[in-house]
């Protein structure tokens, strides 16, 4: 939805967060003077908080949505939220409709491959497990815990699943959890795929600089790549791709008043 001369956050911003690009934007709308309100989803046990002042939870749908961005006088969101937030994405969009306030998705840019990458583009985190099955091998899971049980059924290889907060579905038989919160540095995901002999290297394509360097190691060491493909987003969403884009959307809104 595009914001209108006529429109402008006078009231309170809600940041639809828990990405490194949310903090970001709910310290530059902070100090700009902008009334900010950030949002969590609560999936991490321990989440690294924004500046300003948090809810941690979901709305419970489009109409718990519409009802707390009237309720609590929104007058703009930016969903900032993961790219493979789908669901919340999708939620915001339709709220904002319903409601007629202005919506930014500020999305990080995906991952390219470069020409020496070796990567297998996949549509979703099902083929990426029948990709796995097909091949077999030593995997190297890093997709998080709300995907892990779609591996579950896999016997005939073995899974490194690395996780903030542990997998609370099932997970594969043949499997060792590591418990490890980003960013990830090079030499230490080339160190940990050849400590573990991985051959093949799972993940979505978040985008982002905080998880690139697992990319980048793979390559290096001739890993076999599985990039499940970002979900399709509503049609028509203004975006930007980061925090100061972002500010300069709510501050030309305020300065055409």
């Amino acid at each position: 939805m595009l914001m209108s001369s006529t429109e402008r956050p006078t009231g309170r911003v809600l940041i639809l967060g828990g990405t490194a690009e949310a903090r970001e934007l709910a310290k530059v709308v902070t100090d700009a003077g902008i009334d900010v309100v950030s949002s969590l989803a609560g999936r991490v046990q321990r989440p690294r908080l924004p500046v300003g002042e948090v809810r941690i939870g979901g709305f419970g749908g489009t109409r718990g949505l519409v009802d707390y961005l009237r309720a609590q006088d929104i007058s703009a969101v930016v969903d900032a939220t993961h790219p493979f937030a789908a669901s919340m994405t999708r939620n915001a969009a339709a709220a904002c409709d319903q409601t007629s306030i202005p919506l930014l998705r500020l999305r990080r840019p995906p991952w390219e491959p470069g020409p020496t990458d070796s990567w297998h583009r996949v549509r979703d985190m099902t083929s990426a497990a029948e990709y796995v099955a097909a091949q077999g091998g030593r995997i190297f899971l890093t997709t998080g815990r709300q995907d892990v049980d779609v591996f579950a059924g896999i016997d005939d290889a073995w899974f490194l699943i690395r996780v903030v907060d542990p997998p609370t579905a099932l997970v594969p038989l043949n499997a060792e959890i590591l418990s490890a919160r980003g960013p990830y540095r090079y030499d230490d995901e080339a160190a940990l795929m050849r400590t573990y002999g991985i051959t093949t290297l799972v993940t979505k394509n978040s985008g982002g600089a905080l998880t690139r360097d697992k990319l980048d190691a793979a390559r290096d060491l001739g890993i076999d790549v599985v990039v499940v493909d970002r979900p399709v987003e509503p049609i028509g969403l203004r975006s930007v791709d980061d925090a100061a884009a972002a500010l300069g959307w709510l501050l030309a809104a305020q300065s055409r008043t």
